[in-house]
């Protein structure tokens, strides 16, 4: 029997959650409690700005589509993959 190679592309974890967020027609739109919380960075002193990718992935478990397990399985994924 001849070897076959097979080609497949591994999606990242930022395609995978933009598909995600595209199959389930999610978008991240802030709560009320998005908002104090960035208040309360602010007056902290602290500068939190979480990415496009991150919101997305919120929204997805905020709206039942990731289990919070797979949700920090994708988070941590992607994390390691942005960094050098």
């Amino acid at each position: 029997m001849g070897d076959i190679a097979v080609k497949t592309k591994v999606r990242s974890a930022e395609e995978e959650i933009f598909a995600l967020a595209r199959q389930h027609g999610v978008t991240y739109q802030p709560t009320p409690e998005d908002e104090l919380a960035d208040t309360y960075a602010r007056l902290s002193g602290d500068e939190v700005q979480l990415d496009d990718t991150v919101l997305l992935l919120l929204a997805l478990e905020r709206a039942v589509h990731l289990s919070t397990e797979d949700a920090n399985r994708l988070h941590v994924a992607y994390i390691r993959q942005r960094t050098p």
